[in-house]
Formats: C-alpha cells, structure tokens, sequence
C-alpha cells in the first residue's frame, strides 16, 4: 500500500555519522517501523541526531487509530501557525450569522498594542505577502483577506481579521474544541507585546488537535469543512510536511516561522489510507531550510508507517 516517497535528509544539520540513522537508511533497503513503538523510536533517532527541540503529534483520523506525540506539550511561539484558529473563528461567525463571509472590510496598516493601545504600523518588508499594502482605503472581503491570510500567511490580512474575531473569542473556540493550551492573544508586530512577553504560544498537541477538528468537528458544516480544506490545500509554502510525502498527495497545511523556529500542522489524506493529522514544531536551528528538511524528513516516516499496509 505504501507509495515510496522522495527521501529527505538533513546534510547541513547532522554528522554524517548521524546521517544514515536519522534518515532511515539500512543496508537492505528503506525501513519501515512495525509498529506505533518503533515509529516513535525512528523518529526520536533523528530528532536527537538534528540537536534542535521539536515537538510532534501524529493521530490517525481513522476511529481508534493510532497516535504518536513526543515533546508535544512542550510550548512554543505560534508564529504564523495560530492563522488556522483565526480562519476557523471567521467560518463559525459566518455559519451563526455574525459576520458574512463575503462581507467588506477596509484595509488599514495602523494597529495597536494591546500593551497600551499605541498605535504601530505594519511593516511591508516584514511580511510574505504584499497583496494588500498599495490598498489602504480600500475594501476588501473576509473571504479574500483569510485566504491571503492562509495560503500566503499575510501579516496585513492576520492583523484586520483579528481586530474583527477578537482574540479572546478565537482562544474560548480553541478551549472548547479541546485545545487546552494554545492562547492566541494579539496580531503580528505589536513589538512592545512581544518586549512585555505577550506572544501566541501553542503545542504540537494543540496544532495536531486544531487541525484534527477541521476535519471532524461537528460544528462545522460540510460546506464550511470543504472550503477549510480548499484553503489550506492552496498554501503556497510546501517545503515541510508536504514535503515528506509523496507528489500529489492531497495535504492541507500552515506553516509558521519566526528566528529560530519553524513550523507546520498539516492534514495529509493518502489514497489508500485514512487520512492523518501531524503537527511538528522546531526550535533551535536558525536556518530555516534546513529546519524544514527536517519536519519534512518526519514527515516522510510518519507516512511510510501509515501507509505501511498490513
């Protein structure tokens, strides 16, 4: 059942003693864990052999499935990973009636604090996407400020639809679809949050869980469901965990990365096998490319043992 998958190392990151352990080489060809045990125990070789911290959550989506999480209580900065939440807050608004998808709001550069209510601006050379700068004035969509806000992760598009979800409702979502820990409590670049130690923090637990629910939370409709996963099939940066599986497969993601840390939660939906969420957060390993051949070369494991057959 198992389709070989393009094999992803890590030569800037480990010895190369290390190496052939970390990603899975053996003398008799490509291994493949057995077992939930042995698929926690590849993964640990190669996250020790990368010297970085990582937090994981594997969960089958099928009923009973399997799971595997090392590290995965261990919190991080969100990064751009705590977009998904925001994006789900703006479809259960539009299902209650609260805010139309399709309704207009105006582009604004100018935010504020939520140290002191200082006004700041957002810079354009801080962000990955620049859609909407040359727009101050204009109106816009939720529906197209929120897929910039996912497929590209705008900063511009995170911050307006804050402002109109209100963190504090986004994090009450999160508590009641058992994201226990995840606090999304500001925008990007509010500077003198960051200096107080107010970020967005989340766990690998609670990425894996939030994505999970985006494929079977029962608040969602069906409607809300496809348009979820269309968006994040659309995500432009694909380096990490799509990466590790094999070209065509169906995987909705969002990455997120800020010095030192890199990021992504995915659902991955093979052909022949239910489908699975994974979470893989990494801190410690500046360069970024580097850090994301590493989530990509978990990735790669965690689908050779889902995929594995019986």
């Amino acid at each position: 059942m198992a389709s070989r998958v393009a094999h992803v190392c890590i030569p800037l990151l480990l010895p190369l003693t290390a190496l052939s352990a970390a990603c899975g080489h053996s003398g008799g060809g490509e291994r493949m864990p057995a077992d939930a045990a042995s698929l926690e125990a590849s993964l640990r070789r190669t996250i020790d052999a990368s010297g970085a911290e990582v937090g994981l959550y594997y969960l089958s989506l099928a009923p009973g499935g399997d799971s595997v999480t090392i590290d995965a209580d261990v919190r991080m900065h969100a990064a751009s990973t705590m977009k998904v939440p925001v994006m789900m807050r703006l479809f259960l608004d539009a299902q209650e009636g609260i805010r139309p998808l399709d309704s207009g709001v105006e582009i604004t550069r100018t935010f504020h604090s939520i140290v002191d209510g200082s006004a700041f601006e957002l810079p354009e050379d801080s962000d990955s996407d620049t859609t909407f700068y040359g727009r101050v004035g204009d109106t816009v969509t939720v529906r197209d400020l929120m897929d910039r806000m996912i497929t590209w992760s705008s900063n511009l598009a995170t911050n307006i639809l804050i402002e109109e979800v209100d963190p504090k409702r986004v994090t009450a979502m999160l508590r009641e679809m058992a994201a226990d820990s995840m606090q999304v409590l500001r925008g990007v670049e509010d500077l003198k949050a960051f200096d107080a130690g107010l970020s967005n923090t989340t766990t690998a637990r609670d990425l894996g869980v939030v994505m999970a629910a985006v494929w079977e939370s029962p608040r969602f409709t069906p409607e809300s469901r496809e348009e979820m996963l269309t968006i994040l099939e659309r995500q432009h940066f694909r380096e990490n965990i799509p990466a590790g599986v094999p070209e065509g497969t169906r995987v909705a993601n969002k990455t997120g990365w800020i010095t030192a840390h890199n990021h992504d939660a995915a659902l991955v939906f093979p052909p022949d096998a239910p489908p699975y969420a994974l979470a893989v957060m990494v801190r410690g390993i500046e360069d970024q490319k580097v850090a994301a051949a590493l989530v990509a070369e978990l990735s790669r494991q965690v689908w050779a043992y889902h995929t594995r057959g019986d």
